[in-house]
């Protein structure tokens, strides 16, 4: 099987690219070789190698930009998914989409289920809802994976900011009122390529059977606040984390109250995932940080 993936250098493709390579041949083209806010050459990339499998791990994911700059968003997040639909149909190839807990509004009382009616608040949320829905209009086989609060030891992400900021102050601001479940990057490769690897045992019978939409993000939640709490506890920082609301923050774009997702059905087919506490804690004592790999 020849794999295409795209976003190979960020948190999610960093841990993708080791994931996958057990499943056949891997191509992870770099962004300037391969960048989704380019059709063009989305388009002769797809043509020229002529995947099994496209896995998209490349998104536009600056929450407040995107409301600036949301033809960019929307070109990135919905058009060029769109376009690897349409090549993939074409190629009779298979596709793995990554989206986001920002499709919901957050104003339901418990986590969402992959059946909840989305209405995204943000035009980073519209632009990934977009995404979805031209993926699942597309009649092939597909994967969609909803995911929240994505963190690794590279990039820039929540845990990264915490431990820079934990280190250089003894007092931080951080919104409470939002809660939702931190997930490792690394949970996410893991269990794709499981899911990849049970659809390449089960050929088309397996893609007709459970192809679709599912939620995958660890289990339990808290706050941005529990979060950064959670991660100066693990890091032995004595920062002081001092809650505050989501209105006094003041972010550009708004975010949902409650981004919490059901995984009940992809569990069902997949075994347990790791509550968010057991995972950064797995994080933070990988070998990547004992090797000093934490880029802030």
């Amino acid at each position: 099987m020849k794999i295409l993936l795209t976003g190979a250098n960020g948190q999610l493709g960093h841990e993708l690219a080791r994931s996958l390579r057990p499943l056949g041949e891997l191509v992870a083209p770099a962004r300037a070789a391969c960048d989704l806010a380019d059709l063009d050459q989305l388009r002769t990339v797809l043509r020229a190698l002529r995947p099994d499998l496209i896995v998209n791990a490349a998104a536009y994911t600056a929450v407040d930009r995107a409301e600036d700059e949301p033809a960019l968003a929307m070109r990135i997040n919905a058009d060029a998914p769109a376009l690897m639909a349409h090549e993939a149909r074409a190629l009779g190839a298979a596709l793995l989409h990554y989206s986001t807990d920002y499709v919901f509004d957050g104003k339901a009382a418990g986590a969402y289920a992959e059946t909840d009616t989305p209405a995204p608040l943000s035009v980073y949320g519209q632009s990934k809802l977009a995404g979805e829905q031209a993926i699942a209009a597309a009649g092939i086989r597909h994967l969609i994976l909803r995911t929240s609060w994505v963190y690794s030891l590279r990039g820039n992400n929540f845990l990264l900011t915490m431990l820079r900021l934990g280190r250089e102050r003894g007092q931080l601001r951080i919104v409470a009122d939002q809660h939702g479940a931190p997930t490792w990057s690394r949970t996410l490769a893991d269990t794709s390529a499981h899911l990849l690897g049970l659809a390449q045992a089960g050929g088309a019978p397996w893609w007709e059977r459970h192809g679709g939409l599912y939620h995958l993000s660890s289990q339990g939640r808290t706050s941005w606040a529990g979060f950064a709490g959670a991660i100066f506890s693990a890091a032995g920082l004595a920062c002081e984390v001092v809650p505050i609301t989501a209105a006094e923050y003041g972010a550009k774009a708004a975010r949902p109250a409650n981004s919490s997702l059901d995984c009940g059905k992809l569990m069902a087919l997949c075994g347990p995932l790791p509550d968010w506490q057991t995972a950064l804690a797995d994080c933070l004592s990988s070998a990547d940080a004992s090797r000093g790999l934490v880029q802030d």
